[in-house]
Formats: structure tokens, sequence, C-alpha cells
């Protein structure tokens, strides 16, 4: 017979989600716990209050599992994530975040990792925060009609206002985005699908219209757009970008071009680079040395590049979120030291460091101004005029740099700004000024202004890209001289201002190559059959010589009109 309380008890169980009633065992969580605490608590915390060692460094900020708010999910908003979710997030991690992977975890860690993060929150104790995974319908076809119906759900949705026109990610509202902490979400890069958190396909873009991102500013659609609609959204979504994936290069085919490179005329650079082909190269944070950047805003830029019989031009684009011209910037600023920076609770305000740098609350380089705007993050009124925000100290820059002499081996200089022994030229553009400025650097410690070649250089902004080109001579008496068929070591970096990037404080990739391909196209058959008649001749030649020689030594050898042998016309 069973007592009326546990009969209760098991009346209640049957009725609840079955991952509400699976917070493992104390042993099970108990495992959980040592494997969090020797791969997450750096970044998570030990308290899964998302405050560990590494918090500062990072940027999105790690999670706070306390909150029980998770942002990838298969489920409704507001309800929290399955067993499934979790598992995906630890096995996989998410792209372009301090969030790794663990694909050599083992299935029962994974598990007994989960148990441990659901103690953190009592809401997985709470049966009404559990809902069960949302359906996702098989998709509508990307048609031009399904993908120009998207365009126009995008903009009656205003989400314009936040990813942009175009969806770079630069909306008039970007700048003043923050999560439930009160901390700066950048929305995402549209035209970048690899870096979307929750996937790139077109099921995982629906899946999060339909969820939302719980703890920020993106909502759920699932209540306001039909099904089909959020499929004409996901179809113009993912035509906004090429591929899932970056497709990086290591290599800028730079071809010949017979025509003139005027940087002065719009159209005619436009035709310039017309045909030649894109390279899109990663950019990472420099963390080697002090002025470290373990999270920069930009994480990749593509080049193209042509030349004439005189000069080379260089095209950089990268996407940014706005256009940082006020202020200045260089290769030679002091950026503070991480060391010098302390965590405040509960927004990740860095405080004043030692050295002047960042102020108080000035996380992502805009100091706070009181203007007495109330809500208003920048104390403008919204409108258009609010994307610009206050001016920052620091503008947006870029540089290339090359080797100062072709190396002959196969040892070029460290990427970061040369070293004693191999310099390095740095063609810096402070896109607030937009001219060249060139620098030698023979090390962080020593990069000098100096004056260089004649570089000229062009820069615009337009919806959330920047796209700067450089024009120089082909010949230098103080740099790199460039010629057909030559392999030339290059480097890029960039600095966001926004974000108070500065001197070695910024994004940087490592030694790429410039190939200059042959100024002429030469034809494959024209050597063959030079080299085939050349050959044929030769070949005849030493037929012809071998019978001559041949034919006179059988006239020597033939007997006389006496029957004698001839010997030199002499008979014996």
């Amino acid at each position: 017979m069973i007592r009326p309380a546990v009969a209760l008890l098991l009346a209640a169980a049957a009725v609840l989600p079955a991952a509400a009633q699976d917070l493992g065992t104390e042993q099970q969580r108990a495992a959980g716990r040592e494997q969090y605490e020797k791969y997450c608590a750096q970044c998570h915390g030990e308290a899964g209050d998302g405050l560990g060692h590494a918090t500062l460094r990072l940027k999105p900020a790690p999670r706070d599992f306390t909150s029980g708010k998770y942002k990838i999910r298969t489920t409704p908003s507001g309800a929290l994530p399955t067993d499934a979710d979790l598992r995906k997030v630890i096995r996989e991690g998410l792209p372009y975040t301090s969030m790794p992977g663990w694909p050599s975890f083992t299935d029962k860690q994974v598990q007994e990792i989960i148990y441990y993060l659901k103690t953190f929150s009592a809401d997985f104790s709470n049966p009404d925060r559990y809902q069960p995974p949302i359906d996702v319908p098989e998709p509508v076809a990307s048609t031009e009609e399904s993908v120009a119906r998207g365009a126009e759900i995008y903009v009656e949705l205003g989400c314009g206002r936040c990813h942009g026109d175009v969806g770079r990610g630069d909306g008039v509202s970007a700048p003043t985005l923050v999560d439930d902490w009160n901390q700066h979400l950048r929305p995402v890069d549209m035209t970048m699908r690899w870096t979307f958190r929750g996937g790139p396909t077109r099921k995982d873009i629906f899946r999060t219209f339909s969820t939302g991102l719980n703890g920020t500013p993106m909502p759920s659609y699932a209540d306001a757009l039909a099904v089909e609609d959020r499929w004409h959204l996901v179809n113009y979504i993912y035509s906004l970008a090429e591929a899932d994936t970056p497709n990086y290069a290591d290599l800028l085919v730079v071809p010949y071009v017979a025509r003139d490179i005027d940087l002065s005329d719009a159209e005619a650079l436009d035709a310039l680079f017309a045909d030649a082909p894109p390279a899109r190269f990663p950019l990472i944070g420099q963390i080697v040395e002090p002025g470290r950047s373990f999270y920069p805003a930009t994480t990749s830029l593509v080049a193209r590049a042509v030349y004439n019989p005189q000069d080379i031009a260089v095209e950089l684009r990268w996407n940014d979120m706005r256009a940082e011209t006020t202020g200045h910037n260089a290769p030679d600023l002091v950026a503070p030291p991480w060391d010098q920076q302390r965590l405040m609770a509960p927004d990740f305000a860095v405080a004043p460091d030692e050295a002047g740098g960042e102020d108080s609350g000035d996380f992502w380089g805009v100091e706070e101004q009181d203007t007495g705007g109330g809500d208003d993050f920048w104390g403008e009124g919204g409108g258009e005029e609010a994307a610009a925000g206050p001016d920052t100290e620091f503008s947006d820059a870029v540089a290339i740099q090359l080797p100062q002499s072709l190396p002959t081996g196969i040892r070029k200089p460290y990427f970061i700004f040369g070293d004693a022994q191999s310099p390095v030229d740095l063609w810096f553009v402070d896109l607030a000024r937009k001219r060249v400025e060139t620098h030698v650097g023979r090390g962080s410690a020593s990069v000098v202004a100096t004056p260089g070649d004649d570089i000229e250089v062009v820069a615009s902004f337009d919806r959330g890209q920047w796209r700067v080109v450089y024009k120089r001579s082909l010949r230098s008496t103080s740099g790199i001289t460039f010629g057909p068929e030559q392999f030339v070591p290059v480097a890029f970096s960039v600095w966001d201002g926004f974000h108070s990037e500065r001197g070695n404080k910024r994004a940087l990739s490592r030694w790429l190559y410039l190939y200059l391909e042959p100024s002429e196209d030469v034809a494959v058959a024209g050597p063959m059959l030079e080299a085939a008649l050349v050959a044929l001749v030769i070949e005849l030649l030493i037929v012809f010589l071998v019978r001559r020689w041949y034919s006179r030594k059988r006239t020597a050898e033939q007997p006389g009109p006496t029957g004698a042998m001839s010997h030199g016309g002499v008979a014996r």
C-alpha cells in the first residue's frame, strides 16, 4: 500500500517535465564540481557568477550561471535550456568568444558538469521554468521573392536600428545596447555567419528568431511573426553573407593592370579592383606583449591589390560598429597593462588605472557622460544623432606592415613591429586624419616615425564598413621594391577607437604574403612549339651529318677501275 504523501510526490513527478527531475545524484554533482573547478571556474567563477580570474579580459563576458538565463537554447523565450542545449555548447563552444569546445570530454563528464551547473540557480528546481523545445519546420524555399519579403520584414521590425541597414552591426542603437548585467553587447554582424553563436545554418537562424536570446535585447519573434514570415526573414539574413565559413587565405594575389591608378576617381577605383581576387585574412588580439588585447573588436579584413608599371595599390575593407574619427591614434601609444586594472562588480567596469588609462566605467573605451539624459545612454534623446555618441579619445586606425628588405631565408622579422635585427616599415593611417604616417619598427619599444616614401591614401566609411586604399610606387629608396613573380611578406593591424585600442592594444594578423603576377600572360603553346622546332632542327642536322659522313666513308672504300682499292686516289 502506498502512503498518501508518497503517492502525492509520485503524482507530481508524473506531470513534471523529465528535465526538471534530472538534477543528478550528489555523487554526480560532486564529480561535476571537480571538472568545473578544473576547466571552467577561471572564467565563470567558482560561484558560477561569471566573475572568474579571466573575466576582465574577455568580451563578451562569461555566462553568469546563477541567473538561470541562457542565450543559446532550443526552448522558448524565458525558459531554461535542455540538457542537450548545454551539452552542445560544452562540446562545440561558441565561435569568436573565449568559450572553447571540449570534444575530449566523455559523455559522462559532460553530464556531470551539467548537473553541477544546475546547482548555481534555483530555477532548475522550478518546474515552471521548463518548456519543451520549439518546433523547427522545414524551410521555405529561398527565392528572390522570399528574400525580398524578408528584407521588408527586416525594415518593418526595425532590425536595422541594432544590426544596421545592411546587417553589419552598425545600427544607431548599437553603441548603447547592454545586457541584463549592464554589459555592452555588440550586435551580430549578419554578413559574417561564421561568427553566429548559435550556428550559421538557416535552421539555426530560425531557431534564434523563435527563441530569442535570454538576458539580451534580442527578443523572440515566435508570437510577432508567423512561421512563413520567419522563414522569409531567415532567407534575407542568410543572403547577406557569402558562406557559412570565412575561407581565410594566407596569400594575396596581385594582378597586373594596364591602366593608371587614380585614387581621386571613386568610380575608376571601383573598376580598378573589380577583377582583383579578394582575400580574407583573420585578425587576432595581440596578447604577447604589454598592452594586450584579448578580444579585439575586428576579427578579419578583406584585401585586394593591383599593380601597373609604376605603382601598386592595396585596398583594405573591414566592418566596424561605427566610425571613430575624433581623437587620435598611433602605433607607439602606450596602452595600460591589464594588471593595473581591477574588476568592479556588478557591471565589470574598469577602475582607474595607475597609468592614467581607462576611467571607471570605461570598459568599452567611451566615457560615461552625465548630460541629464535620464535613461538615454548618450543623453542625446535618441534618433540618428545618438549613433555618434560622445567623442572618443582614440580614433580608428589601420596599418600595413612590410619588412624593410626581403628576407633571404625562411626567417622573417618579428611579427609584432619587427625586431632589432630585422626592422619593418609601417604604413599607418590614423582615420581621423586620413593620411599615411610611415614608421620604422624595431620592436614594440622602438617604433619611430620617419620620412618615407610618398604613399597616397583614400579612406571612407559606408554603412558599417571602412574602406582604405593605399598607393605607392613599385620602386623605393628606403623600403621594399615590388616586382613581378615576387612573394612579399605582409601583415595588417586594425585599431578600433570605440574600444580604446591603440599602440600594442589592437587586432593584428600574422605574416602573410603578397604575390605579384607576371605582367604579361605567356602562352604555354608558344614555348613548347619553339622548343619542339629547335629539337627537330637539331635532330635533322645530326641525321644529315651522320648520313653525309657515312656516304663519304663508303665512297672512299669502293674499288677503283683496276679492281684495286682506292686509297686517296692512288692505285696500288
